[in-house]
């Protein structure tokens, strides 16, 4: 049995690597960019109309003129239109091109109009009002978005600004989850007494899909040959590989035999930690990544977040995030020489937000996660945890922290 943070380093040191692909822009919303994104023009690309009024020349308002003859209107998308005659004003709309000639905007609720004339009924303080200079945001072949970027809907719209129809990202994994037991059946199914409905292979679905992975379900029959040949014909076809249950030390438990016959190579099995200690982690032929969870629902959910997560991230852009620190909110004691991961509740406290302990009945209890909202880490050398004491947070929820 190795430490829960060895355990961690060793699948961290063991990034997958799926390559490339390019993809529309529309369909790359939390895909991680492989390119930088270049400003195509400067932005904005000319300076630009911030409000609907009257577009006058500054100086005539210091010179004590309030009245302009309305000469046109510059719409938006329209070619620039010039103002001859500086006594007089352009309407203009939000969004065009700044007319030639203008160099000041006034909104029409601070003028009044009557047969064709603007009279300036509030003065707008400084020449150059609500006028968008041109590259003021960012100058052309600037660099917008850095490779390595999670886009967002932002992104997606900085994308389609610059007329990136096809954008360059880190390709996705092909994951298989499988599960086994005799004692599963189907969600549309009743199970009889002595069964369950999967559930755990449900829950790494939604999570997987959370971030663009469309994985493939298996259940594995409980017989020796079956899960051998399952097993085989995926780990051809599939670079990651995700199992709930079948690594325990039941007489059922064939799955860690059954790697090492087919080449599989363990990197370790069984962690120092609470729940999840039977977690196996190993690589077949250097590119297929197996995780092979203990089958408790927490056991499978806790080390999902704690360990595939983290390094799902950083085998898509090179890093993944550090973990914060929150305070107990209640004390806590766990008298055992393993990690454990002790889910809670955030609450909001006079200093700030905190964690509070949420005991369950064990890592069997998958109805005490709905009023949980993470793990905190508590270290395997910390076996009195009082009031206000730091620890690592994984949160599997957001609540806004």
């Amino acid at each position: 049995m190795i430490a829960a943070n060895k355990a961690f380093d060793l699948i961290m040191e063991r990034p997958g690597d799926w390559g490339q692909e390019e993809i529309p822009f529309y369909k790359a919303f939390n895909r991680i960019l492989c390119e930088d994104i270049i400003a195509d023009r400067d932005f904005p690309p000319f300076d630009r109309v911030t409000m609907d009024g009257i577009g006058i020349v500054y100086d005539k308002l210091s010179e004590g003129q309030n009245d302009f003859v309305i000469d046109g209107l510059q719409a938006a998308g329209s070619p620039q239109m010039e103002l001859n005659d500086s006594g007089k004003c352009l309407e203009v709309m939000t969004g065009a091109i700044l007319p030639n000639g203008i160099d000041t905007i006034i909104p029409y609720e601070d003028v009044s109009i009557k047969n064709g004339v603007a009279t300036v009924d509030i003065q707008p303080g400084f020449k150059g009002k609500n006028v968008h200079k041109q590259a003021t945001d960012k100058l052309k072949n600037e660099v917008l978005i850095q490779k390595g970027h999670k886009l967002g809907t932002a992104e997606i719209g900085v994308l389609a600004t610059v007329g990136k129809t096809v954008v360059k990202v880190a390709k996705l994994p092909r994951v298989a989850i499988l599960s086994s037991g005799d004692e599963l059946v189907n969600v549309e199914q009743t199970p009889k007494i002595h069964q369950i409905r999967k559930s755990n292979i449900w829950a790494l679905r939604a999570d997987l899909e959370k971030n663009g992975i469309s994985p493939e379900m298996f259940h594995l029959i409980d017989t020796k040959e079956n899960i051998k040949s399952t097993i085989s014909t995926i780990l051809k076809n599939f670079d990651v590989v995700m199992m709930s249950g079948g690594v325990s030390k039941g007489k059922l438990d064939f799955i860690p035999e059954i790697l090492e016959e087919l080449k599989v190579e363990k990197v370790f099995h069984r962690v120092k930690q609470r729940p999840g200690k039977p977690f196996w982690f190993g690589v077949y032929e250097n590119k297929v990544h197996f995780f092979a969870f203990p089958g408790n629902p927490v056991s499978t959910f806790s080390n999902f977040h704690r360990y595939f997560v983290p390094w799902f991230n950083k085998s898509l852009c090179g890093k993944s995030k550090p973990l914060y620190k929150l305070k107990l909110a209640e004390e806590f004691d766990f008298n055992k020489p393993l990690t454990y991961f002790l889910q809670v509740k955030i609450i909001q406290t006079s200093d700030g937000p905190q964690a509070k302990p949420m005991i369950g009945k064990g890592s069997g209890d998958l109805a005490n996660l709905l009023a949980t909202d993470g793990f905190l880490v508590i270290p395997e050398n910390v076996d009195h945890c009082p009031v206000g004491s730091e620890f690592e947070y994984i949160a599997f929820r957001d609540v806004g922290l």
